[in-house]
């Protein structure tokens, strides 16, 4: 059977494959809401594309989820929350601006033992190594995470990571903890942002940006003197 697929079509395959789990409520923000009835264009497509066999798709979530066709995630696994939750912050971001370079599930180091965080992106011009946390853990195993980064920013691999910018010199990304708790982290060299959403961030830097308007802009020593400004 022949068929052609839109480029809408194939924009969402492309998107579920990235982000691993999409439910069905963030399809309709993201590639219907323009439309008149975007919750039944939404349906429509989305049944057509799992008939052709172009996706995968679980029941068992209310709105239904979508997975890759060789998803090797069980429909019954806790796994398709901790995707969602990334996903989730990644429509955060798009409400302020669409970030760039994502990478889900990033793996910097390439080896075992190192860094894992959720999300990596450039927002607003900054990169930025995301945490989600949604279970509460001690801080000795949170600041044995930091310190996880830290050990990599002094290995000096960061510099050559694929999304350095040429034109200037490398930056080591912030780390932001999205979580509900806040833990007593430490380091010198690694910034780290704790916040409990992405829009808990946002009004974060807009009243710290207010504040300090007349003053000298704030650096971090481990971005080469960058200045992080997400207005």
């Amino acid at each position: 059977m022949s068929f052609r697929l839109s480029q809408r079509d194939k924009d969402i395959i492309a998107f579920i494959n990235h982000f691993r789990t999409v439910d069905r409520d963030s399809l309709v923000d993201l590639f219907f809401k323009q439309l008149k009835s975007p919750v039944n264009a939404c349906n429509n497509v989305m049944v057509r594309l799992y008939r052709l066999g172009l996706i995968e798709r679980t029941q068992q979530y209310s709105p239904t989820v979508y997975l890759p066709v060789d998803a090797k995630i069980k429909k019954n696994s806790q796994k398709i929350l901790h995707f969602l939750s990334i996903l989730d912050v990644y429509k955060q971001m798009c409400t302020y601006s669409t970030p760039k370079q994502v990478i889900v599930e990033d793996k910097p180091t390439g080896r075992k033992g190192g860094i894992e965080p959720d999300l990596f992106c450039i927002f607003k011009g900054s990169p930025f190594w995301i945490e989600i946390q949604r279970n509460q853990y001690s801080e000795q195993k949170m600041q044995a995470k930091i310190n996880l980064y830290e050990e990599f920013f002094f290995s000096d691999e960061w510099r050559s990571l694929h999304w350095q910018p040429e034109e200037r010199s490398p930056l080591f990304p912030s780390v932001i903890l999205i979580t509900p708790v806040r833990y007593a982290l430490s380091s010198e060299h690694i910034r780290i942002i704790q916040v409990a959403s992405i829009h808990e961030l946002m009004e974060k830097y807009k009243n710290s940006g207010k504040r300090q308007r007349d003053t000298k802009p704030l650096k971090s020593a481990s971005s080469g003197g960058i200045k992080i400004n997400l207005m």
